[in-house]
């Protein structure tokens, strides 16, 4: 019994011994109790929805003021249906509406015209929330107040249904989960190979001793980490393309030819700033166990906050900034243009930015942060 005290007790103090890992162990817990209490939901709000009303009538506004009033969209005017489509599939709307010329008249002609009420169906779970709140545009707050006044007759009072509403699901209409999950999925496990197979690379030869033997060997300390980070580059690319082609065999994943060229240069930026990152990681650990601590700690925000799961739309607004560090919801936003809507790289041109952004600024901190001696 006092062998087992006294192991347990050099445990305890060889934790004391490492901060770092004392505030993880406290950290990690809180941060997922507040993630999933107050940051991770799954009903969306403020979703905006681009809509062209070309009636521009007491009636159509009336379904306007409703939607506006509900809050659940968020309305900005466009110009044709086609600029609706297109900014569906930029991801600057995920909703859109489409109100005719000839709305109000057939309407009092008790005629039932027809709202069209587009749907971004990259995010099956999102769609299916817009479709739940319908309701904004064609509910009884809406029909209710649909009568006909003239001050020569009786009232005229409109049918029960008043309009149509035709929902179209775009661009995954048959709302595939695999779909929406499988590109985030990529980007998933080749953060986790970059982050833990890098991250302990260089702390792996601090702790086994031979690092002061590549520091003696007549090479820069630029050449040494790049061919430290060479392997799981390498090895990055393979998973890339080997995962999207199994997605696309197994699942019906779409690849259109036309991604060809995006998704070659997403490998190069996204890996590179994995791959970065993971660096980063080593160089400031001074053990493995540290490396893989800080590696899980950005692994799980990533996956909550960078819209694979939950829709970053319903996240609290003091949240939403904080997806926007990670590298992993740049990736989500470009993967899926690129495979299910088909988005033009201009629209994307940002989201490769920051990557690229990011890879640029871990290597160069990495760099000036090692040195070519054991610290």
């Amino acid at each position: 019994m006092n062998i087992v005290k006294a192991i347990a007790k050099k445990e305890f103090m060889q934790l004391k011994s490492e901060p770092r890992l004392i505030g993880f162990l406290i950290f990690m817990p809180l941060m997922m109790l507040l993630l999933f209490g107050y940051a991770l939901k799954l009903e969306p709000k403020d979703v905006k929805m681009a809509y062209v009303d070309a009636d521009k009538s007491y009636f159509s506004n009336l379904i306007k003021t409703n939607i506006w009033s509900e809050g659940y969209f968020k309305l900005y005017e466009v110009n044709s249906t086609t600029q609706i489509i297109e900014e569906i599939r930029s991801g600057r709307a995920h909703a859109g509406m489409y109100i005719a010329k000839d709305f109000s008249r057939k309407l009092t002609d008790n005629a039932q015209p027809t709202v069209h009420f587009y749907v971004d169906g990259t995010m099956p779970s999102l769609a299916t929330s817009m479709k739940n709140n319908s309701d904004a545009i064609n509910g009884s707050s809406v029909t209710n107040d649909m009568y006909f006044l003239d001050e020569d007759a009786a009232n005229v009072v409109i049918a029960q249904d008043p309009f149509v509403l035709d929902t179209e699901v775009l661009f995954n209409k048959d709302e595939k989960e695999t779909w929406f999950f499988l590109p985030a999925v990529i980007g998933v496990l080749i953060m986790q190979i970059s982050l833990i197979l890098a991250g302990i690379s260089m702390v792996r030869e601090k702790e086994a001793n031979t690092l002061e033997q590549l520091l003696v060997a007549p090479i820069s300390k630029t050449q040494l980490i790049v061919a430290k980070i060479l392997p799981y580059t390498l090895i990055g690319f393979f998973e890339f393309f080997f995962i999207l082609f199994l997605g696309y065999f197994l699942f019906e994943l779409p690849v259109p030819a036309s991604a060809a060229v995006g998704l070659l240069l997403l490998s190069v930026v996204y890996v590179g700033s994995m791959i970065a990152m993971g660096l980063f990681i080593s160089i400031i650990s001074q053990t493995q166990q540290q490396a893989m601590f800080i590696a899980i700690f950005i692994i799980i925000p990533s996956i909550l906050l960078s819209g694979m799961i939950f829709p970053i739309e319903a996240m609290p607004q003091f949240i939403r900034p904080v997806a926007y560090l990670f590298p992993l919801t740049y990736f989500n936003e470009i993967i899926r243009g690129l495979l299910i809507k088909e988005t033009l790289f201009v629209d994307l041109l940002f989201d490769y930015l920051v990557l690229f952004g990011f890879s640029i600024f871990f290597c160069i901190v990495s760099i000036l942060k090692f040195r070519k001696y054991i610290v």
